[in-house]
């Protein structure tokens, strides 16, 4: 890894615009007024027991007052074993977490990467998709439901993108427009790595067979989000663990389908070289509801960031709120080691 705690600046966001975040919801109770809660990018999160949170390459949801943390967690695996297992954390104000627990029971022996939970708003139901291989890398997606955010999720489909034929599915991640429409953003391994978005069933649970033109050759770990009337499709070349793997490339989109695109600059790349500027596997850009409205916050996973080596005690790295050029093109990233939300919105140094 290129960047250390001691080469990274540290940054204050002001909380004004957060201060919906720090509503005490639930258990454990939000911090007290006139405190700040920390982002960390330089050491572990830990939940309330102390212990190292282990969960990775998913998503930051936020549903009815209160965040959910999404990830695989590896354990003491070095990331390519069956004892994978999705798991989910909850917090009130993103620095008090409480580990809520396994998604799923009795799964399939297999390998399991990239949960990604939505709410289905018309169902009321929690939609999970995630990537496994039943063997080598023969990859497939699932597909689950719940009543509640935390599960217990039951499997609906184990190999939803069947339809498409020798694709061996690889990374994807969801995505819930503003009118209620799911898509899935996915790889297809044996297509070239291509990148492209598929439309869901009304009720996520499967595909409705309309895709998008190929966003990009050779790229994995995409994600796919929306600012006004703009839709950002990102992804990052091949090579999850090395910093070549950690650029990541954009484009955007008039609708989650095009077919217009265009390419933009990448975020995650110091001048014309190809050094990154965080050298971690991007998995998510969470959307944060704010009183100014919606902030966008990129999250990549730091491998082989931790001292003790464990895969499952990788660092995460999470942005301040992303910047947009007045073209709507993301401004590059800054290599942050930590920020603070201000429940009381001052501003501290």
């Amino acid at each position: 890894m290129v960047f250390t705690g001691k080469s990274l600046c540290a940054a204050v966001l002001t909380g004004a615009a957060l201060a919906a975040l720090l509503a005490s919801c639930g258990r454990p109770k939000a911090t007290p007024p006139g405190t700040r809660v920390k982002i960390s990018n330089v050491e572990p999160r830990r939940d309330v027991q102390g212990n190292i949170i282990d969960a990775h390459d998913g998503c930051l949801q936020f549903f009815d007052g209160r965040f959910y943390l999404y990830g695989t967690a590896y354990g003491t695996n070095d990331g390519w074993g069956t004892a994978n297992r999705y798991r989910v954390y909850s917090s009130p104000d993103l620095g008090t977490w409480t580990l809520e627990g396994n998604l799923l029971t009795n799964q399939p022996k297999g390998v399991y990467y990239r949960p990604y939970v939505v709410l289905n708003p018309t169902t009321k139901k929690y939609v999970l998709w995630y990537n496994w291989y039943p063997q080598g890398w023969a990859g497939a997606e699932g597909v689950a439901v719940s009543d509640t955010p935390v599960g217990p999720f039951t499997i609906t489909e184990t190999n939803v993108l069947r339809s498409f034929a020798k694709i061996q599915p690889g990374d994807g991640s969801l995505f819930v427009d503003d009118d209620g429409k799911g898509y899935y953003i996915f790889t297809a391994i044996a297509d070239d790595y291509t990148v492209r978005v598929a439309a869901l069933t009304p009720d996520f649970l499967g595909l409705t067979g309309n895709t998008s033109p190929v966003l990009a050759h050779g790229a994995e770990s995409p994600v796919l989000f929306r600012r006004n009337n703009t839709y950002y499709a990102l992804f990052g070349p091949l090579c999850a663990f090395c910093p070549e793997g950690s650029i990541v490339q954009v484009v955007t989109l008039s609708s989650p389908l095009g077919p217009f695109f265009h390419p933009c600059p990448k975020i995650n790349r110091q001048g014309t070289n190809n050094i990154p500027i965080v050298s971690g596997q991007e998995t998510w850009v969470a959307k944060i509801p704010t009183p100014d409205g919606p902030a966008y916050i990129w999250m990549a996973d730091l491998w082989g960031l931790t001292p003790d080596g464990l895969r499952g005690h990788d660092f995460q790295f999470w942005s301040l709120p992303l910047e947009f050029a007045q073209d709507g093109d993301i401004l590059p990233l800054r290599p942050v080691g930590k920020w603070y939300i201000m429940e009381n919105g001052n501003r501290q140094q």
